[in-house]
């Protein structure tokens, strides 16, 4: 048998734009001739990090896949109960936002008004309970197969600190996706924590530092450009948080770009990061189509529809790049940071007075 190529995954949060991210696993997962070697994950990201991790431990690449499709099925379910629903007519033009939805809008409007600890002071968390229920984190954390890295954002410093293996937990995770304006922060070792996207979304340099793989794959939900402007209130505020949920990860690809090109100008001897390859996983158009709102859509009908694109994608970049796997990078980042000023090579450099 050939020896399979290995890769690692950084998978951005979202929401239930997270079924994107399944999809991606799903076909990634399948393809016998990949394997995960490390995964680092935020928010949803988080979430179907340890879910692989679980069912990877319990079964194999058959487990992992079914663990991912009966965790997004049992959010579903999950939802079905919610308040937050679309309107008949949503349905009947199979608009998938809850931009019209009477639960949402006034669900949205209670949040900047009272705090989540008024809002729900028994602290009443229906994912924390179906986490617990379908993960089993004593089997992520036994997982030897693939490395899991957990962000969330210490409200205290602002930083992100990097939860792993064997100190993975559902608060841990519980951390990585709480948006402070739905829950309270999740407290740790006397450390309170915030969603991850805010610092790291998701961390790039854990998989950086990892030297067991070289080639490092995004996988982003969130698009990083829109081409239409936001003209209401509520776009001007969903723009504004995808920038700073991005801002971090645009951070830390600058910080790779901008190693590699020291590498090279002061003829360095770090082959470890001069080898290092990156890989994109996304599609900016599909992703643009999708409201803010959507991230809170659980119906089945949505999630599926969702995995389906994500393995297209996935489907379409293996068609593609599956060749430069372990030879070079297919994420051109000087061409997505051309405005970064560049390092000149020793040899460049003017002598004083010339």
């Amino acid at each position: 048998m050939t020896e399979r190529k290995r890769i690692d995954l950084a998978l951005q949060g979202g929401g239930s734009h997270g079924a994107l991210t399944w999809g991606v696993l799903d076909s990634l997962l399948e393809d016998d001739r990949l394997e995960i070697d490390a995964i680092s994950g935020t928010s949803a990201g988080a979430m179907n990090a340890v879910t692989l991790a679980d069912g990877l431990y319990k079964g194999g690449r058959d487990g992992a896949r079914e663990a991912l499709l009966a965790f997004w099925r049992s959010v579903s379910e999950m939802a079905r109960f919610s308040p937050l629903q679309r309107t008949f007519w949503d349905r009947l033009m199979g608009d998938d936002s809850l931009d019209h939805s009477p639960g949402y809008l006034f669900f949205e409007g209670l949040t900047r008004l009272v705090t989540p600890a008024q809002l729900n002071p028994l602290g009443i968390n229906p994912l924390r309970d179906l986490l617990e229920k379908r993960i089993d984190f004593d089997c992520v954390n036994a997982c030897d197969r693939v490395k899991v890295f957990v962000t969330a954002t210490n409200v205290r410093t602002g930083r992100a600190t990097i939860f792993r293996q064997p100190e993975l937990t559902v608060d841990t995770v519980m951390a990585s996706a709480c948006l402070p304006n739905l829950y309270p922060a999740v407290e740790i070792d006397g450390e309170a924590y915030w969603d991850g996207g805010y610092s790291g979304n998701p961390a790039l340099y854990p998989l950086v530092d990892d030297r067991g793989c070289s080639d490092l794959v995004v996988v982003q939900v969130n698009p990083l450009v829109r081409r239409k402007l936001p003209d209401s209130g509520r776009e001007i505020i969903n723009r504004i948080n995808e920038i700073t949920f991005n801002s971090s990860l645009i951070k830390e690809l600058r910080s790779i770009q901008l190693l590699q090109w020291l590498i090279e100008a002061e003829a360095l001897e770090l082959e470890r990061y001069r080898a290092m390859r990156l890989h994109l996983i996304h599609a900016e158009h599909d992703v643009e189509e999708l409201s803010a709102s959507s991230k809170m859509n659980a119906e089945w009908s949505f999630i599926s529809r969702l995995h389906d694109l994500g393995r297209a994608w996935a489907d379409r970049w293996l068609a593609d790049h599956f060749e430069a796997i372990g030879q070079h990078s297919t994420f051109d980042l000087d061409a997505v940071f051309d405005d970064t000023f560049r390092p000149l090579a020793r040899h460049e450099v003017a002598p004083p007075g010339a």
